[in-house]
Order: structure tokens, then sequence, then C-alpha cells
């Protein structure tokens, strides 16, 4: 069984990355996606849980490379979200890890600098940054309201169950985090 790809379609590339539109309030360089309309956070989460049980995959455009960052984020999320016991929590948490200090394609600590072609300027990179950044607050934002049941506050083992998996057996923290 192959893995699932995203359907969507790069207008803008920031390296090999595609800048694809969201639906978001959060401030970035993404354009805003339609509300009716599945964007690449919808597709990362929906397909988080087939996608995660693979060791390999092949990217077949450019907007995967944006589906396995936050794939990889997702498990990132997880991870953190073991540790909150509310909805509350879980969103204070997700906002200090999106806005934490990480790492960009070219830069040593990047896990998967082999598939993503560094940035060709300084611009380029804050741009690519400022983007990472604007995606990974709606993951983040979206993840808590799957995570969390809206009626007890508690979160989902079902999803948290999926923390300790590794997309591709590679991680976006560092080992021993």
């Amino acid at each position: 069984m192959p893995a699932y790809h995203s359907q969507l379609k790069a207008n803008q590339l920031i390296g090999n990355m595609a800048l694809l539109p969201i639906k978001t309030q959060f401030r970035g360089p993404a354009p805003r996606a339609e509300s009716d309309q599945d964007d690449i956070i919808d597709e990362a989460i929906y397909f988080f849980k087939a996608n995660v049980f693979f060791r390999t995959y092949e990217i077949k455009n450019e907007a995967d490379r944006v589906l396995i960052y936050l794939t990889l984020y997702v498990t990132e999320c997880l991870k953190r979200l073991q540790k909150c016991s509310n909805k509350n929590q879980g969103m204070n948490e997700m906002y200090s890890l999106a806005i934490a200090k990480f790492d960009i394609p070219g830069e040593s600590g990047f896990p998967l600098n082999a598939v993503y072609a560094k940035p060709s300027s300084s611009s380029e990179a804050d741009l690519m940054r400022q983007y990472l950044v604007q995606l990974r607050q709606e993951c983040g934002a979206r993840l808590c309201d799957k995570v969390f049941d809206p009626e007890t506050g508690k979160p989902s083992k079902w999803w948290l169950c999926f923390a300790k998996r590794k997309f591709m057996d590679k991680s976006l923290s560092g080992p021993g985090q």
C-alpha cells in the first residue's frame, strides 16, 4: 500500500517547498485559502495516522515536502500534548512549540537536508522560517481541536498513542528530546 500524497498544486516555491494557501488567523507569508476547501494542514492531520507508519516516502510534488514536514511536526506536537491534561494547557504548549527556535532546510540540525533545498538567500531563508512558523502555529491549534474531547476536555488516547511513532525514522527534535 503506498503512502498518501498531497493533492494540492503549488504556484510558488520557497527553496523546493511549496508555498501553499492555508486557512489561518496567524500572520505569515502563506496566502489565505478558501474556507470550504481542504488545505495542506487538513491533509497532514487527516493522513497522519496512515502515513506515520511508512519508513520511506516518495515525493511526487513540492506540496509533499510540506506534508512531510507537517507529519514530522504533528509527531512533535503529540509528544508535547501527552503531558497536557486539558485543551488550554495544550494550546499554550502548542504555541510555545511553534515559536521556539528550530532548524530550517540547509541548517546542520535539520533532519532531512537531502530532501529539501537550502534557501538561495537570507531573505528566502527568512521567508521560509516565517512560513514554517505560520504552518506550525495553525497545525498546533487544529491538532488541539482533534486531540482534546470537547465534552470532557480530556486528551484522546487514539491520538496520543501515535506520539512514539517516527515517520521515516526521523524526528524534528534532536536525540533525547
